[in-house]
């Protein structure tokens, strides 16, 4: 084999490689991209769903449970409940609200049939953590409450997340039998969800201050679609840039 056959093969085996590279990171970019357009479509409808729920009449907390058990989605369905807080045992959930750091309190409803619901109050600053410090919100007797209906985790969302300090009554996620547990509930007389309070639940002096629900989610899918849409161009662009610019010098113009 001559040295100009030894340079065509070398040459081939590179244009191929090349090739075959270039085919690769534009599959893997148009994978990307088709898979944020369709997570795109997840989100806008997962977004429907909830403002569909968020608008709904209030269903009773045995609606709700009706609607877990057949496998529906409860979260942020709007809801009612009756019955008494049992404020000895209210748990602390550590959030930030408006810029202030404090904790969302959780309080035990009992219904009329003995099950318990626990209820996200709202938030308080961290000054207040102590029930004492707001007596005034402490309400006794049956109060009638509206809000929203939240699923419970049934794992921490994330590594970072650090472990709840049920010593303290201090908790960082959302585990509901936990809850439970540190407050000597059965946790078969706990109702399977949550409840927050919507902003119409007013709590004399203030606190804890209700509608603290977030329902903003992320959605930014469609930048992600078109960036990686575009980097598939931008490649195919490059390529064919180089391949006119080889194809015109063979041509010796």
């Amino acid at each position: 084999m001559n040295e100009n056959t030894k340079f065509q093969s070398t040459s081939r085996i590179k244009s191929v490689v090349t090739a075959a590279l270039i085919l690769l990171v534009l599959a893997i970019l148009l994978s990307l991209g088709t898979w944020q357009a369709q997570r795109l479509v997840w989100k806008e409808q997962l977004l429907a769903d909830i403002a569909e729920r968020r608008h709904a009449p209030p269903a009773t907390t045995a609606e709700i449970e009706a609607l877990l058990a057949g496998g529906e989605d409860i979260e942020y369905r709007t809801m009612k409940a009756t019955g008494t807080f049992d404020h000895a045992r209210e748990r602390h959930f550590f959030a930030t609200h408006e810029g202030r750091t404090g904790f969302y309190v959780y309080t035990p409803l009992t219904l009329d049939d003995g099950s318990m619901l626990f209820v996200n109050r709202g938030f308080v600053p961290y000054e207040m953590k102590d029930p004492s410090s707001r007596q005034a919100g402490q309400v006794g007797g049956e109060v009638a409450l509206t809000g929203y209906a939240r699923a419970e985790l049934s794992e921490k969302p994330s590594a970072i997340v650090p472990d709840n300090a049920l010593d303290k009554n201090l908790f960082y996620w959302k585990d509901l039998s936990a809850m439970a547990a540190s407050t000597g509930l059965s946790r078969e007389d706990v109702l399977p969800f949550f409840m927050d309070l919507d902003a119409a639940q007013a709590n004399p002096g203030g606190w804890p201050q209700g509608g603290v629900t977030q329902f903003s989610l992320p959605n930014n899918h469609l930048q992600y679609a078109v960036t990686w849409y575009g980097l598939a161009a931008a490649l195919l662009a490059v390529v064919a840039g180089v391949w006119w610019r080889r194809r015109r010098g063979s041509d010796g113009t």
